[in-house]
């Protein structure tokens, strides 16, 4: 039997459109290094890509899909989460 595909809505565009703002691989490079304490020459800026970015946040979120977003109550909620501290990062540090 196969699995059904989930279909992305409003959460899963904002989710794409977010993985393809340079400034939020800034902001994952930066806390990258932040967490793991790591120096800009072990992890220079722009380090992340669109791909990384998608699979760190489907990874934060436990999702295996970015559609899954507009599903998953729990997912949505993380992905809320980590646009509200990005969007208070991208205040300070732009």
């Amino acid at each position: 039997m196969r699995a059904e595909r989930v279909k992305g809505g409003p959460l899963a565009r904002q989710a794409a459109m977010l993985c393809q703002d340079p400034a939020f691989r800034l902001y994952l490079d930066r806390r990258r290094r932040y967490k793991h304490g790591m120096t800009e020459s072990q992890l220079p800026d722009g380090t992340h890509n669109e791909q990384d970015a998608r699979d760190w946040l489907c990874a934060a979120c436990g999702i295996q899909s970015r559609a899954e977003l507009d599903h998953d109550h729990r997912a949505a909620g993380i992905f809320k989460g980590i646009r509200q501290r990005y969007g208070r990062w991208r205040a300070r540090a732009l």
